[in-house]
């Protein structure tokens, strides 16, 4: 079902794009709907669709080798997600996960959906770019934060959990060794 321009009005990330601009992105958009606990990206797989959030939450997070994911941020109402989409090679850098039922509406941004649009219409991919552009330092610098809180924490642990240790794996390693 396409979205009607007068919701896609209302959306912060979209406020003040033209009208055209945004009946183009209208008849590339559909809602989508998510329970609880589904995973609606995952990190390294391929980003295709671009989420403005209407009801809901969504946490973002970075898989942690051995260990819990690293939270790096809730999205709520009006925040966006899956902006890999723009760039190549076109994979998701972040888990997102719902945390409460969540409503969205989503943009294909494959191949003969949202980048080619982009390509035809540079007023509204360099519209686009100026507002991805935004959420990519705004993410990078959430990462930042609790990548820092991560280094600051005690061997093996983050946040209280046990983590992913690779001086203890090695040292059990090699007690196990001496064993043999």
């Amino acid at each position: 079902m396409q979205i009607n321009i007068s919701t896609l009005q209302i959306q912060p990330f979209l406020k003040g794009m033209t009208t055209p601009q945004l009946e183009v992105l209208a008849k590339d958009s559909m809602l989508a709907d998510f329970d609880v606990g589904r995973r609606i990206l995952n990190e390294g797989g391929p980003s295709n669709r671009f989420y403005l959030i209407l009801e809901g939450r969504v946490e973002l997070e970075l898989p942690v080798l051995g260990g819990e994911a690293v939270h790096i941020e809730t999205l709520g109402a009006g925040d966006v997600f899956g902006w890999s989409w723009l760039f190549a090679p076109y994979h998701c850098y972040f888990d997102a996960r719902v945390v409460a039922p969540t409503k969205t509406i989503f943009f294909y941004g494959t191949h003969l959906h949202l980048r080619d649009l982009c390509e035809q219409n540079h007023d509204l991919g360099y519209e686009l770019m100026k507002r991805v552009s935004e959420i990519v330092v705004k993410r990078l610098l959430a990462t930042r934060h609790e990548l820092m809180e991560y280094k600051n924490s005690a061997p093996g642990q983050f946040k209280g959990k046990e983590i992913f240790d690779p001086a203890k794996i090695v040292q059990q390693t090699a007690i196990n060794v001496e064993q043999v």
